[in-house]
Parts: structure tokens; C-alpha cells; sequence
């Protein structure tokens, strides 16, 4: 199933009827997707989008995008509740979206590192830049 993780409705009909999953996204808010994919994220070496810190920062800075990192736990528990119901209702068993998205054959991400700071990546996401570029 080729779905887009934001929405996980593709991937709890690829879990019911027991089929693999391509995701093709840029950016889950939440960075669920980091979480799903067991990638690591610490916040000391990845600056948050919203700070404007650099991947050089100091002993403040790290605090600041760690505090900036905090709310989105909340946030995302908030947001994908209604559909880790929805999951654990049609399969019948307990899930979360987390685990949901982690059953994912590939990650098809559009990053560019040219525009993001370089991370650490698994082996199953596959980095495909400049999918919306056109010529001018």
C-alpha cells in the first residue's frame, strides 16, 4: 500500500488485510516518524525548527531546543489519539500509532540536506530530494 503516513487510515488497512507499506512524506509534525523508525533524534544534536539554532550550539542553546522539543509528545498524544482508537477498534487488538507506522517496508522521505541539517538515518528510508522541483 502506498499511502502518506500524516494520515494513518493507509496504514491500518495495510495491517488488516496484512500488506506491505510504502510511506512517502517529507515531515510528521510530531516527528513520529523518528520515533516509529527507531531512528535516533536527540535533542542536544538536532536543533529544533523553530529555534534557530545551528547543529554547533551551546550548553543554552541545547536547553532551549529541548524545551522547544518538550510540547510535542503532548501534542502528538493529542492529535493521533482518535486514530490509535480507531486502530484498536478494526484490529481488535491494542495498538498505538507508533507502532502502526513502524510496521512500514519503506520510507520514502523528501529530505534535502542542502535545506536540513544531516541525521542519522535506518536503512529502510530511502532519501528522495527534489521530488517538487520544476523547471523554470
Amino acid at each position: 500500500v502506498f499511502t502518506d503516513p500524516f494520515l494513518p487510515c493507509g496504514q491500518i488497512l495495510a495491517e488488516h488485510l496484512s500488506l506491505p507499506s510504502v510511506f512517502f512524506l517529507r515531515r510528521i509534525p510530531c516527528g513520529l516518524e523518528l520515533e516509529a523508525t527507531q531512528c535516533p533524534n536527540p535533542p542536544s544534536y538536532v536543533p529544533a525548527l523553530a529555534t534557530g539554532n545551528t547543529d554547533r550550539m551551546t550548553f543554552l542553546q541545547r536547553m532551549k531546543n529541548l524545551i522547544f522539543d518538550l510540547p510535542r509528545f503532548f501534542i502528538c498524544d493529542f492529535v493521533y489519539q482518535p486514530y490509535a482508537t480507531l486502530a484498536s477498534e478494526f484490529l481488535q487488538r491494542g495498538v498505538t500509532v507508533s507502532q502502526l507506522l513502524s510496521q512500514a517496508s519503506i520510507w520514502l522521505m523528501k529530505l534535502d540536506f542542502v535545506l536540513e541539517y544531516p541525521r542519522p538515518l535506518m536503512p529502510n528510508m530511502i532519501i528522495i530530494g527534489g521530488v517538487n522541483c520544476a523547471h523554470k
